[in-house]
């Protein structure tokens, strides 16, 4: 499980860490970070590189 993902909330409007992050695959073939805000508990998405 990767660990230290930072994302930006949309709710929150601020940088967080992921909680439980998941790397996932889009269906376009690139790779992304899915997983929820530590405060408010909202989803949290991620593009990789």
């Amino acid at each position: 499980m990767p660990a230290a993902v930072k994302a930006y909330c949309v709710k929150c409007k601020a940088k967080r860490e992921m909680k439980n992050p998941k790397a996932i695959t889009m269906k376009n073939k690139r790779k992304a970070m899915k997983g929820t805000c530590p405060k408010c508990g909202t989803g949290m998405f991620r593009i990789g590189g």
